[in-house]
């Protein structure tokens, strides 16, 4: 039985990373990344664990792609590893590298499934870290110029470009907070981190449309719903600052073409910059940055309740009791998802929408029968499509959902112990076994529409 319908023409796609799935990460040339570094030093990562390995998706790719089809889905969503293609990020290209995702390319095209390919989802290569990283203007060029080659060798098949995966990940949790690669822990270096990312969008555009004719480029974002946990003006200002810094630092500048100047006080007020001014950002680069594009890019995952430190500091606060979080310890919130849908449409205006990433990791039970019950995900994944579907008759320019992810993988630095896969993965034999949330998505895929009642799957 089918209940909320989308438009002819969306996309129902999955999404993955290369840094989470490929493995062979001293194969055929590969430099090493950031995250291999990272995952190499003691404590980094929770179960001490490295992606070395992964899913074994740099041999196995046929089979991923068999799952694609047998889900029906008609997109995926997958990343470039940069020092694959570029093992040391600038310089020759690996022939070895780059052969590797033009048969990727080539079989998903085979299978009638379009590639969205984004070129970093946070893997970069150790040797330009080790040059000042996304700390440097410099990194920007070797961006854009990696950019170029990938597209010169793609952009006749690939027609579906995503810059960068989550800026604010990179420079906060990876260069602020040091819980992510490579580490660092320098607020001050964290928010060049984001500027340069950003200009590296802005200049990496123009270059990908030169190269892949016809294409449509665009960048993908986290976002969350931030709410106060109060009426007090204290926390309601706690909200407005994490807005801020979480969500209009990369999409002010991305859409409007500026950065927000509350945000740029705040910063100040609590020591990120030494004056009110932003010392990183030259003539030009807001101009680069705002280049117009075909496409927004959300990922969401739940929403973010804030009260006012003692310090006035926005703090998260739990909205609900432990058993109802997910295992990252994020709270279902299918409105909050809406929320963020329609705020973009009417504060941004994207030409088009798509949801990037969406999904949840929860404990799964042992397969009956060659299948594993997963509840829990069905029903995330169910209400969240609904909540897609209510933001499209909004008004929502959303033209595809993407789910994360195609199968269990390396969760950052969670390891292997956060599990968000349609399919399970055995990490000692590699073995794929669904669950009834690839089932369900499935049945979704084949109906264009949200069943009103979820089938009992066997």
């Amino acid at each position: 039985m089918s209940g909320a319908g989308f438009p002819s023409g969306f996309r129902f796609g999955v999404a993955t990373s290369a840094q989470q799935i490929e493995g062979a990460a001293r194969e055929d040339g590969r430099g090493e990344s950031v995250w291999d570094r990272f995952a190499s030093t003691p404590a980094r990562v929770k179960d001490r664990s490295t992606s070395d390995v992964a899913c074994d998706h740099y041999h196995r790719w046929r089979g991923d792609i068999a799952l694609m089809r047998e889900l029906g889905v008609n997109a995926y969503r997958f990343s470039t590893g940069w020092s694959r293609v570029l093992p040391t990020g600038e310089g020759a290209a690996n022939e070895a590298g780059l052969a590797f995702y033009d048969r990727l390319v080539d079989g998903l095209l085979e299978a009638g499934i379009t590639p969205f390919l984004t070129l970093n989802h946070w893997d970069l290569p150790q040797a330009l870290d080790e040059k000042g990283g996304w700390g440097s203007r410099d990194t920007v060029d070797a961006f854009v110029a990696y950019a170029d080659v990938l597209s010169r060798r793609l952009g006749d098949r690939v027609k579906h470009w995503i810059t960068h995966n989550e800026p604010w990940c990179v420079a906060t949790l990876g260069h602020e907070q040091g819980a992510h690669a490579p580490g660092r822990r320098d607020a001050a270096e964290a928010l060049r981190v984001a500027h340069h990312l950003l200009l590296s969008h802005g200049r990496a555009v123009p270059v990908l449309r030169a190269n892949s004719a016809g294409a449509e480029v665009g960048l993908t974002t986290m976002m969350t719903a931030a709410e106060a946990a109060s009426d007090s003006d204290a926390d309601r200002d706690a909200a407005r600052q994490f807005d801020g810094l979480f969500n209009r630092w990369f999409l002010d500048p991305l859409q409007l073409g500026w950065y927000p100047a509350d945000v740029i006080a705040d910063h100040h007020r609590h020591g990120r910059l030494a004056a009110p001014e932003l010392p990183f950002v030259h003539d030009g680069d807001l101009k680069a940055i705002a280049v117009p594009t075909d496409f927004l890019g959300i990922n969401y995952y739940s929403r973010a309740v804030m009260q006012a430190g003692p310090d006035g500091r926005p703090v998260g606060v739990p909205q609900a009791p432990p058993e109802d979080l997910t295992e990252m310890g994020w709270e279902v919130r299918p409105q909050g998802f809406f929320d963020v849908l329609t705020r973009v449409a009417r504060d941004y205006a994207p030409k088009q929408v798509y949801v990037t990433e969406n999904g949840a990791a929860f404990v799964d039970p042992p397969a009956v029968d060659g299948l594993i019950a997963d509840p829990r995900r069905v029903d995330y994944l169910r209400t969240h499509l609904l909540a897609a579907q209510r933001a499209i008759e909004a008004g929502v320019p959303l033209a595809g959902y993407f789910a994360w992810s195609l199968m269990d993988n390396w969760e950052w630095a969670e390891g292997y112990t956060k599990r968000f896969g349609l399919y399970a993965v055995d990490f000692e034999s590699q073995q794929r076994t669904a669950k009834h949330s690839a089932r369900f998505y499935r049945d979704v895929v084949a109906a264009h529409a949200v069943p009103t009642v979820v089938p009992q799957y066997s």
